[in-house]
């Protein structure tokens, strides 16, 4: 598919792009078009122009308008948890989210999607399924980390309990920005991890069972 060089003025230089570019750059538009107008902005012809391509190309990479927002859903999860250190794999609350104010600052339209969408599902509970388990997948991260941390593991209400935590500040610096004070936040929850660590190792070597 050829575009004429020559375009009416005003509008954007339609480009082509080869298959994978092209559909991580049709993705990475619908989350913009979506954090910045809503979900009900979103359309075919709305993500083409913010991509600068056709109509056509976006009809061809994902068929149908649901499977676009699913898709671009599924994107925006795997890309905030590559760069929040969510799961860093070490154990050490000092590795522990070292990366989600500078992810807020650098993509705040990556994330103010995922909150257009869960507002959205409030109206459209269609959108719940998807919502729920992709964002199970936020969730597992969170507790397979907290399980290396912590000596006796971590249980689903403490999961839930760090990673809204972790999800109101991403809010708060989306609305209010100061990632400094996000930061500051994190590192006194780190704090109170260490506590949980520590207070489990204490009962361990004790021989008396780790209290509740």
């Amino acid at each position: 598919m050829t575009e004429s060089a020559e375009t009416p003025e005003g509008r954007k230089r339609r480009r082509r792009m080869n298959y994978g570019e092209g559909r991580e750059a049709l993705l990475n538009a619908a989350v913009r078009v979506v954090a910045r107008g809503g979900l009900r902005r979103l359309t075919y012809r709305a993500v083409a122009e913010e991509a600068g391509t056709t109509h056509g190309l976006v009809v061809h990479h994902f068929g149908s308008r649901d499977a676009l927002i699913e898709e671009a859903l599924a994107h925006a999860i795997r890309t905030s948890l590559n760069t929040s250190a969510l799961e860093p794999g070490t154990g050490e609350s000092a590795d522990f989210a070292v990366g989600v104010s500078e992810m807020v600052t650098a993509d705040p339209d990556i994330q103010a999607f995922q909150y257009e969408l869960l507002l959205e599902a409030r109206r459209r509970p269609e959108l719940l399924t998807h919502l729920r388990g992709l964002y199970d997948e936020y969730f597992d991260a969170t507790h397979r980390e907290l399980s290396r941390m912590l000596p006796d593991g971590a249980g689903r209400p403490l999961t839930r309990l760090v990673f809204a935590a972790l999800d109101g500040l991403v809010l708060h610096q989306l609305v209010f920005g100061g990632p400094e004070t996000t930061d500051a936040a994190i590192e006194e929850l780190r704090t109170l991890l260490r506590l949980l660590d520590a207070d489990g190792h204490t009962d361990a070597k004790s021989g008396d069972e780790p209290r509740a």
